[in-house]
Formats: structure tokens, sequence, C-alpha cells
């Protein structure tokens, strides 16, 4: 599968379309798509999403997809890497952006269904693109990154605050797997006796209710997204082994090896290298 590169930290790029050139391929980075107008058939991972105007959508960078325009589309595409968290750690918004983004891959309809929120969105896009026209002004760096996470924010806000696994969906495997994709990375949340109390399941049914919907076990779904989060720490990090280790939880490096080995078909080093 063909793999686009980003040779620098932000883009942004506008265009129309009534036939998808690209084939189905994954990124180096993240990109979130405006659909400004038009319809179609967004293919993510492997499933379909009908698409209309006004759908944003957030990919990382084990992402793949293509779309299938029915009719003329005007797509926006901002790409950007794992920069945008990185500065400012003790800021209030960047533990929710480095969780928005360690669980990109999982997002898969448009994100964002409220018109208000929409437009906020679309506000700051153009904000954004009318920045872009002139990248020799006085702090454009700054003025940028600031829209940039802007935006990430609002995503956030949709992604995970519409869904709360004490409301309605309480019950629902989506409530799950949302709660799961949420505490990846606190691993005293994500045994199954925490989720089967956080759901009012009795554990052995928890474990049950979750395979009859998915096809997988919630263990494996776990691990599976732990190492798929993993992977793109390896190939877009140079974090060593002992600090993705100590990120996820694992008790210590040998630890990480062998369950990566287990699901990866390789170590983590291996992969790193072949990367």
């Amino acid at each position: 599968m063909k793999r686009y590169t980003l040779h620098e930290p932000f883009s942004i790029y506008h265009f129309e379309a009534d036939v998808w050139q690209h084939s189905v391929h994954k990124h180096t980075y993240f990109e979130i798509i405006f659909i400004l107008n038009g319809s179609g058939l967004h293919h993510i991972n492997g499933h379909a999403y009908e698409y209309v105007s006004g759908d944003v959508f957030l990919l990382g960078p084990e992402d793949f997809h293509h779309f299938e325009i029915s009719e003329i589309t005007e797509f926006c595409f901002v790409r950007f890497n794992e920069t945008v968290e990185k500065e400012q750690p003790e800021a209030a918004w960047q533990p929710i952006i480095k969780t928005l983004l360690s669980t990109s891959s999982q997002s898969s309809n448009s994100i964002v269904t409220d018109k208000q929120e929409k437009q906020k969105l679309l506000h700051l896009l153009a904000v954004l693109e009318a920045e872009c026209a002139n990248e020799k002004s006085a702090y454009f760096d700054m003025v940028r990154d600031s829209i940039l996470r802007s935006m990430l924010l609002v995503l956030a806000r949709n992604l995970f605050n519409h869904s709360p696994a004490s409301e309605a969906k309480k019950y629902s495997v989506e409530a799950i797997l949302m709660y799961v994709r949420q505490h990846i990375f606190e691993p005293e949340r994500l045994t199954i006796g925490h989720l089967a109390r956080q759901f009012n399941y009795a554990p052995a049914y928890i474990s049950l209710f979750f395979k009859r919907h998915t096809g997988e076990s919630l263990k494996q779904y776990i691990i599976r997204s732990k190492v798929r989060i993993i992977e793109s720490r390896l190939l877009y990090s140079k974090r060593s082994l002992t600090e993705i280790a100590d990120e996820f939880g694992y008790t210590d490096e040998s630890h990480l090896c062998r369950q990566f080995r287990k699901y990866a078909g390789v170590s983590p080093a291996s992969f790193r290298q072949r990367g």
C-alpha cells in the first residue's frame, strides 16, 4: 500500500474533484479532511461511510483510505505531524490533543454533526487559509499553530464529550469502545473488573457482550489498540522502548516486546528498522 509523506510540519491542500485520483493509501502524518461541497463515499480502514457537505474527518498515520465521489466535491486537507502536541506540555490543552491524536485511527464517520460546531470549524479554516496565504507575516507560525490547536480542541469536544460512558450510551458497545480509546494509556482503567463496574455488567458477561458485537474479545481489542499506537510511536518518534513501555503501563521493556511480537509478528526493534 502506498504511503504519502509530509516533508514539513504543516500543509494545507484545497481542491475540487469529480473523480478521486489517488489509490488506497496511508500517511506519515495526521490530517483533518473538510468536505466543503459534494457527496459520495469515504472508504476508511476497509469500511465505507457516506459523506456530504460539512462533514469533517480526522485520520492518523495508520489509517488507510480513499474517496468514491458521487457529486463533484470540494475538499480541504489540513495536514500536520506530531509536533503539534510537543510544545508547552504544561498547557491545559496538551493532554486533550494528545488523547485525540492517539485515538484518531479509531475515528470513522464525520466527527462533527452539530451545525454550529461545523460552522465554527469552517470559520477557523477560513482564517487558517488566509494566514497561510501570507507565510511571511509577523508571528505566522504562532498564529497558524494556535488556529490548528483550536480546530483540534473543537474536534476533541465533539468526539469525546458527546458520548460519555455514563450517559445514554452506557450500555452500548460504542460506549465501551469510546471508553477504551479515551483511557488507552491508563491500564488500571482497562481491566475487565473495572470495565464491568463502569458499565454495570458482570465481569464474565461484558466480555461475551463485547465479542458478540465486535467479533473480537475485549482483551484482544485493548491490546491491538495499544499495538497500533505503539507502531506509530516506533515509526514516527524517537522514544526508546523503555519510554514506550512506561507510557503504556507495561511492567518493563521485555513485557512490551513479548506482547508486540505476538500481535505484530516481529519485535519492536525489527518493526522500527523495517519502517
